[in-house]
């Protein structure tokens, strides 16, 4: 970007209350002598949502476990239900990392590739191992009599929580440095998402998936770097003038 082109960039934001000091004193006194559209504030609101809290609804339920012969859950089958939430949990989030990563390519294949920055190769390999910890999962999920179709507390939670990232992803006026900040997000995530998934497999001795899911995480932590230097190195080069 040219010295030029940089000006104005900056001086074509004109939200900021300090570039119209006058405006400014209009709009504090109009907000002040406004009539509130409802009685109360803050902390009748906080009030509002304790009553909620206090109820104790949880966000959707596990499916049924497996009675024992006592005819009430042992602490295995607890242990079981927490692991497949948190499998649930995982599957959900790589649907996601795919879909990220679909929304990613296309960014790159319409503005076209540049340097600093990813490669479309960069991009639809990392993709391509975001699908195969799906699949990985998936057949976790199956393995251990759970079904991966189901959708657990923890899974919905995490499909709310990653939405504000694909939106970025998929807004045609994002840049790809702005695509990036977000994709740093949903990296940092995952990697602690399968350090944990990482430890519930030792706890409970499933010896086998806790190694296959150790290469997954050597994935992981190769996209977090990837992802974490082509946006250093995109913001750094942007603020070169």
């Amino acid at each position: 970007m040219t010295k030029t082109g940089a000006k104005q960039a900056i001086t074509g934001n004109r939200t900021g209350m300090q570039t119209s000091p006058e405006l400014a004193e209009e709009l504090i006194e109009g907000a002040t002598n406004a009539t509130p559209s409802s009685d109360g504030g803050a902390e009748e609101i906080a009030e509002y949502r304790g009553e909620y809290i206090a109820e104790g609804f949880p966000i959707g339920s596990m499916p049924m476990m497996p009675a024992s012969e006592e005819g009430e859950a042992d602490e295995e089958e607890a242990g079981q239900a927490v692991f497949l939430d948190k499998l649930s949990e995982r599957l959900a989030f790589e649907r996601t990392g795919v879909r990220l990563y679909e929304a990613l390519l296309n960014k790159c294949q319409t503005l076209g590739e540049s340097a600093p920055g990813p490669t479309l190769e960069d991009i639809e390999h990392i993709g391509s191992e975001e699908l195969e910890h799906f699949l990985l999962i998936n057949n976790a999920i199956t393995e251990i009599g759970g079904d991966p179709t189901e959708q657990s507390p923890s899974a919905d939670v995490v499909g709310v929580a990653s939405m504000g990232i694909l939106q970025v992803l998929t807004d045609p006026r994002s840049s790809l440095p702005q695509c990036l900040q977000a994709m740093l997000t949903a990296e940092l995530t995952d990697n602690d998402g399968w350090q944990l998934l990482i430890k519930l497999a030792e706890n409970l001795g499933y010896d086998d998936m806790k190694a296959e899911f150790e290469t997954a995480l050597e994935h992981e932590e190769e996209h977090l770097v990837n992802v974490r230097s082509w946006l250093s190195e995109c913001v750094l080069d942007s603020a070169q003038v």
